[in-house]
């Protein structure tokens, strides 16, 4: 038999928030990979926490929005191996509808937060593209 390799992997939890007038909320990443870029809020899983308290929190601490994790509903898991450039990342990703007009303030890691039309987005960083459509279109 021959020698079994372990591969590390990562787990991190991404938000998309939308409102209720078709807007989602992303932000500008001010760190590589993708420094510049725009992408959903989210980030890396902290030791005893739940995925779902992940997302809440970096929700908040990026975008200053603030949810319970009770009020974010679990689109799915993405775990394509290239999906990241630094190696193996799995991440869950979770859905809040929130107001027109909810007030939004970048922090954290984040160098800008805005709404962007979901007819109308940028290119988007990693498999961000692919979590929105599910949002859009669960099937």
């Amino acid at each position: 038999m021959g020698a079994e390799t372990f591969e590390a992997i990562r787990f991190t939890a991404d938000v998309v928030v939308t409102t209720t007038d078709g807007q989602v909320l992303l932000i500008e990443r001010g760190w590589d990979p993708h420094r510049g870029q725009w992408a959903l809020p989210g980030g890396h899983v902290d030791s005893g926490e739940t995925s779902r308290a992940a997302a809440a929190r970096e929700l908040a601490e990026e975008a200053g929005v603030y949810a319970t994790p009770d009020e974010l509903t679990q689109v799915g898991t993405f775990d394509r191996p290239d999906r990241d450039p630094r190696g193996r990342y799995v991440t869950v990703a979770y859905h809040l509808t929130v107001l027109p007009g909810t007030i939004i303030e970048a922090g954290d890691d984040a160098v800008r937060a805005e709404w962007w039309h979901l007819d109308s987005l940028p290119q988007l960083a990693f498999d961000h593209a692919d979590i929105i459509a599910v949002v859009r279109d669960p099937r």
